[in-house]
């Protein structure tokens, strides 16, 4: 195995190969390349039409596409497959007679080298049809480990056979154990969905080790990886007889298994979203096809983006978790679309600073307001403030939407300096702007900026021979500012 490859992830849990699906009749794949891969296992298949998807993948996945994201030249096709390959991917199905470039030797050579499958998909067998023969046997796997796992409680075996939903479940089990079952998150905050929080959270353990008993009932830890996803309230029923201790703690396995599952199928929405997401930012979804993904995903009434910084994973997510939305990383920033009530819901996490575009309908275009969230976004960091809208600044207003207009406005106003800076790996944009911003003091800009206010001055007199506006004049400065503003409503220069 060549050094710099990173091998497909070992998954013994995942039961189907790209073999098997191979081998399945109904799919009539065909390989092209990388027999020797074959055995690698699957964990998913999704379709994306992206360059580079492999931000978003986590591992064992098969690809299909019908080739729009495919490169044409040779070398690009081999960059792609290599980074699929590195990303862990098992897989890459092609749409046959679609929008397939010409395939180049130097592409299987790739595909041979690194070990990567590469399949052809016939044009009558549809790319949902490989999906569903992947979560069919993934579902099959899981629903076998279910019931190993449930044979152990006996009498609630046949609870998994029924599929019942979450609510449907525990009232079963409180009718079978003579218990009022509650259950929350160590915060309180319901655990699963139809199941009642506890009426008060003084019965809740201090440590999940304490013991179990509590006034009228018991208090136990659901179990989950990483540590408690919270606890089990039992209360004994009025006129029932309770069941004991061990039936309540058989309800709380059951919870276990019902947490996990709900995370798993939790996880593979945000991906689903994360991905969606991604390619209606990259505006390579055509509106009536964006529509159908987000209204399948509950986003079908006026939706904003927001550009959310310095906000931590988790406690995004834990925001959120009551909105309809998907969320997508990009580098420090995170991306969510949903409807306008995910501003105030992300302005409550500590710390954070989110801009908001304007309302817009679902299905729409996201390249105008994903400038606006951008810009927003920025204005929320030097502000300090949690939730920036964007227009609620008087200056931006003055500014047209249309893009072409406000890069034209920059390159004829700051393009030397722009140009001088990266030449000379200098700073006299970000300086003009924080002098700007500290209303022309060059003492306190030089202290924000940490450097001398003879250095400040000097890059003053610098950036108005290179623009030959001077900064004295109220003319020149309110043009050198629209144009500072109408940077940052594009996203540029931070």
């Amino acid at each position: 195995m060549p050094e710099h490859k990173r091998p497909v992830p070992e998954r013994p849990d995942h039961k189907i190969t790209v073999e098997d699906l191979l081998r399945s009749p109904a799919l009539q794949l065909r390989l092209l390349a990388g027999e020797a891969g074959l055995s690698r296992s699957v964990s998913w298949a999704h379709v994306s039409e992206l360059d580079d998807p492999t931000p978003w993948l986590l591992g064992a996945e098969v690809i299909l596409t019908t080739g729009l994201g495919l490169p044409r030249s040779a070398a690009r096709q081999r960059a792609y497959l290599r980074r699929l390959d590195d990303a862990g991917v098992s897989a890459l199905a092609l749409s046959a007679g679609l929008h397939v470039p010409p395939l180049h030797p130097a592409f299987f050579e790739a595909a041979e080298e690194r070990g990567i499958p590469v399949l052809e998909v016939p044009l009558a067998v549809p790319f949902i049809a490989i999906s569903q023969e992947v979560a069919a046997a993934l579902q099959e796997d899981a629903n076998h480990r279910l019931g190993a796992q449930l044979q152990v409680f006996g009498a609630l075996r046949w609870l998994a056979a029924e599929d019942l939903d979450t609510a449907t479940l525990f009232k079963r089990l409180e009718r079978l154990s003579g218990y009022d079952v509650h259950l929350c998150t160590p915060q309180g905050r319901p655990l699963l969905k139809g199941v009642p929080v506890p009426p008060s959270l003084d019965v809740l353990p201090a440590e999940p080790d304490a013991p179990p008993t509590i006034p009228g009932g018991f208090a136990l830890p659901v179990s989950a990886p990483g540590g408690p996803a919270g606890f089990l309230v039992a209360f004994e029923r009025e006129g029932a007889r309770p069941a004991g201790l061990a039936v309540v703690q058989h309800i709380a396995t059951v919870a276990a298994l019902q947490v996990a599952m709900a995370r798993n199928e939790r996880e593979t929405l945000r991906r689903e979203g994360a991905e969606t997401l991604a390619e209606l930012l990259q505006d390579v979804l055509d509106p009536p096809a964006a529509r159908r993904r987000l209204t399948r995903l509950g986003l079908d009434a006026d939706l904003v983006l927001l550009v959310v910084r310095d906000a931590p994973d988790d406690a995004l997510r834990r925001a959120l978790d009551e909105l309809p939305h998907l969320m997508l990383r990009r580098g420090d920033d995170h991306y969510v679309l949903g409807p306008p009530a995910a501003g105030p819901a992300v302005a409550a996490v500590p710390d954070a600073r989110a801009g908001a575009s304007h309302p817009f309908p679902a299905g729409a275009s996201l390249r105008l307001p994903q400038r606006e969230a951008v810009w927003a976004a920025s204005h929320a960091a030097e502000s300090g403030k949690p939730l920036v809208h964007y227009g609620e600044d008087t200056t931006g207003r003055w500014l047209p939407d249309d893009a072409a207009t406000l890069r034209a406005l920059v390159d004829h106003v700051l393009g030397e300096v722009v140009a001088y800076d990266a030449a000379h790996d200098s700073r006299l944009l970000a300086t003009v702007r924080v002098w700007m911003e500290h209303n022309r003091h060059t003492d306190d800009a030089a202290a924000a900026l940490h450097i001398h206010p003879n250095t400040l001055s000097y890059r003053l007199r610098r950036f108005a021979a290179l623009t030959g506006r001077d900064l004295s004049s109220s003319g020149a400065f309110a043009e050198v500012w629209l144009a500072l503003r109408a940077a940052r409503q594009l996203g540029l220069f931070g």
